[in-house]
C-alpha cells in the first residue's frame, strides 16, 4: 500500500484524499474523498448514506446516518487543511453544510435535506460526528460494527462522488472493496471489479453485509482514485478510518442531542455515574459525574429532574451539604454549587427528592425526621427551606419520600410507620393539602421501604417497594381518586427490589428498579396502560455496589 501522504492527483505515487472541489478539474490538495467509481445503487438501497455539500461549491463529501440527529463522516471534509484533519475544532462548521439523506437518485425529491450545525471531531483519526439541524426520521441509521475488519474480508462502500464517466453524478453508486492491512485506527482496501474511491467519496461508509445485516466498519478517507473520471491513475487502493472500536464515543456524542429519552444517575459506592437512554433504546456509557461537575466528597443521596431539556441534579455530598448541578442539553455540566449557602443548613439530611413544576425546581428533603421544602425559580433564585409539617400537618417517623410535578402542582408521598401518605402543594397558592393515607385509598401495602412517583398526563403514577422486595403500582387520577395497588412482578418478573425511581418520558412513566442482586431494571407504563418489557442497564463503569438510581425523562 502506498504512503498515505496526500497530494494533487497530477503527482504520481501519492495517495490523494477524495474530497471533491465542485467545478474544478484537479483534486483539491490533500482534500477528502470522492464518489465510488462502481455501479449505481438500486432504488432505496443504502438509504443511510448522506451527500454532504460543504460551502458554496467548496467541497463535496459523503457520510452515513448513525442517529436521527447525527451523521458520521471524515474530519478532513471540514478541516482548513484536509491533510491535517486533527486540526479541526469542535463547534459549528466553517462553511454552511447541508446533508441529503435517503435519496438514491438526486433528481428526485425523496429523502430529507437539512443543515449541519455542529461538529464533534476525533483527534486520533480522520473522523467527525456532524449534528443535523432537523432530525431525520423514516430512515434506519447504521449501527457500528463491534469487531475489526479482517484481511481478505469484503466491505461495500456506497457514495455520491465521481464515477468512471461522470463528473457530478446524480445517483448513488456502490462498490465492493477487499480489506488488506488493518492498523489501530485505519483499514487499507482495494477495489474489486474496477471499483475505486473517487472525489466526493471522502467520509463514505464502508459497511459489512452479513446475513441481511448491515453494520458500519469504517469511513473512507484517502485513495489513489484509479479509474475515476479525470484521473490517469490505475491503482484502486484506499485508506479508511476504523470505527468498530468507537461505539462508546459515538453513544456519548449521540447523548448530547435531544435524542435522549432518559437520564439515569446510579450511585455506585460513594460515587455518582450518569448515562442517557437514547430514542432507539440504547444507552450511552456511564460517566463519572463528580469528574465533570466537581468532587463533593462522595454522594450519600441523589435526585434528578428535567427542565427545558436540562437535567437538574441535587446530591447530598459526603460533607453533609446539598449540592446542585445541571447537565445541559449539549452534554456539558455546570459545577456543583453548595445549596446550604442558599437555602440554609438543616443539619442531618438523610434523603432528598426533587421535581419540576413548569420552569421551577422543587426540592423536598428529610432532615432529623422532618420534611423541608425549597424552590429554585425560573430565574435561578432559591427560597429558604420551609417546614412541610407546619403546612400539611405533622407526620411522625418519616423514613422516605418521593415527589412529582403534576399540572403545575407539587405532589409529595412519604412513608411513616411503613404506610404511605400523600399531600399536594398548590402551584398557584403555595398552600399544602392535609396528609392523606394512600393505603386507605388504594389498598394496604405496608410496610413500604421505598417509593417513586411520575406524572403521566394529568395523573400520577406511584410504585412502592415493600420490606419483602415486592413492587406494587397505583395511580392517583386527576379527579383525586386512587386505583387499587397492583403487582409489578408480572411485568419485570420475580425480583427483589431495594429501591425505585421514576420519571415521565413522552406520554409514559418510566421506572428504574434497583435489585438485590446489584442490577438496575427499567420499564415504562405506556399511555394505553400496558408496560414495556424490562431492560437491564449495562452498568459497566459504575464502581461499587449499585445502591440507588435517579432518572429524568423527556416529555
Amino acid at each position: 500500500m502506498p504512503s498515505t501522504t496526500t497530494a494533487r492527483t497530477s503527482r504520481a505515487g501519492a495517495l490523494a484524499a477524495a474530497t471533491a472541489v465542485v467545478g474544478a478539474l484537479a483534486t483539491f490538495s490533500a482534500a477528502p474523498a470522492g464518489a465510488v467509481a462502481a455501479d449505481p445503487a438500486s432504488d432505496g438501497a443504502h438509504a443511510y448514506t448522506a451527500k454532504l455539500t460543504i460551502g458554496d461549491n467548496v467541497r463535496a463529501c459523503t457520510g452515513a446516518l448513525v442517529d436521527r440527529n447525527w451523521i458520521i463522516t471524515a474530519a478532513s471534509c471540514f478541516a482548513d487543511d484536509p491533510a491535517q484533519p486533527q486540526t479541526l475544532t469542535a463547534g459549528a462548521p466553517k462553511w454552511k453544510t447541508t446533508a441529503t439523506v435517503g435519496r438514491t437518485d438526486l433528481t428526485t425529491t425523496t429523502g430529507a435535506t437539512t443543515e449541519i450545525v455542529e461538529l464533534v471531531p476525533r483527534q486520533d483519526r480522520d473522523l467527525v460526528m456532524a449534528r443535523l439541524a432537523t432530525p431525520v426520521d423514516g430512515i434506519t441509521p447504521l449501527t457500528l460494527a463491534t469487531t475489526a475488519p479482517t484481511a481478505g474480508e469484503n466491505l461495500r462502500v456506497p457514495a455520491y462522488g465521481r464515477t468512471k464517466t461522470e463528473w457530478v453524478p446524480l445517483k448513488l453508486h456502490s462498490g465492493v472493496f477487499n480489506v488488506g492491512a488493518v492498523t489501530a485506527n485505519a483499514v487499507s482496501t482495494t477495489g474489486t471489479a474496477g471499483a475505486s474511491i473517487c472525489q466526493g467519496d471522502t467520509g463514505a461508509p464502508a459497511v459489512r453485509e452479513v446475513n441481511g445485516r448491515t453494520e458500519l466498519a469504517a469511513i473512507a478517507s484517502r485513495s489513489w482514485q484509479g479509474g475515476c473520471f479525470g484521473s490517469t491513475e490505475t491503482r484502486t487502493g484506499a485508506t479508511n478510518t476504523r470505527v468498530d472500536d468507537l461505539t462508546a464515543w459515538v453513544q456519548q456524542v449521540r447523548g448530547t442531542s435531544v435524542g435522549w429519552k432518559t437520564q439515569a444517575l446510579v450511585k455506585g459506592g460513594t460515587g455518582l455515574f450518569q448515562a442517557a437512554r437514547l430514542y432507539d433504546g440504547s444507552w450511552t456509557p456511564f460517566e463519572d459525574v463528580q469528574a465533570k461537575a466537581g468532587d463533593i466528597g462522595g454522594v450519600r443521596a441523589v435526585a434528578t429532574a428535567g427542565i427545558n431539556g436540562d437535567t437538574h441534579v441535587v446530591a447530598l455530598g459526603g460533607d453533609g451539604h446539598l449540592h446542585h448541578t445541571i447537565r445541559h442539553l449539549d452534554g456539558t455540566w455546570a459545577g456543583f454549587g453548595d445549596l446550604n449557602t442558599n437555602v440554609g443548613d438543616l443539619g442531618n439530611i438523610t434523603q432528598v427528592a426533587i421535581a419540576s413544576t413548569g420552569a421551577n425546581l422543587e426540592v423536598v428533603v428529610l432532615a432529623d425526621g422532618q420534611l423541608f421544602h425549597s424552590v429554585r425559580t425560573s430565574g435561578g433564585y432559591w427560597t429558604g427551606f420551609g417546614k412541610v409539617f407546619e403546612a400539611a400537618g405533622p407526620l411522625s417517623g418519616v423514613t422516605t419520600l418521593a415527589t412529582a410535578g403534576v399540572g403545575g402542582d407539587l405532589q409529595v408521598a412519604a412513608v411513616a410507620g411503613g404506610q404511605v401518605y400523600h399531600t399536594i402543594r398548590s402551584g398557584s397558592t403555595g398552600s399544602w393539602s392535609a396528609w392523606g393515607a394512600v393505603a386507605g385509598a388504594a389498598g394496604a401495602t405496608a410496610p413500604v421501604t421505598s417509593l417513586a412517583m411520575a406524572r403521566q398526563g394529568d395523573d400520577m403514577n406511584l410504585v412502592v417497594v415493600t420490606d419483602t422486595g415486592a413492587q406494587l403500582h397505583t395511580i392517583r387520577y386527576a379527579n383525586a381518586s386512587w386505583q387499587p395497588f397492583g403487582s409489578v412482578s408480572s411485568v419485570i418478573g420475580q425480583v427483589t427490589a431495594t429501591s425505585v425511581s421514576a420519571a415521565p418520558v413522552d406520554t409514559g412513566a418510566q421506572f428504574a428498579i434497583t435489585t438485590g442482586d446489584n442490577r438496575v431494571l427499567t420499564t415504562t407504563r405506556l399511555a394505553d396502560g400496558n408496560w414495556t418489557a424490562p431492560q437491564a442497564l449495562n452498568l459497566q463503569g459504575v464502581n461499587g455496589d449499585h445502591t440507588g438510581t435517579a432518572i429524568t425523562g423527556t416529555l
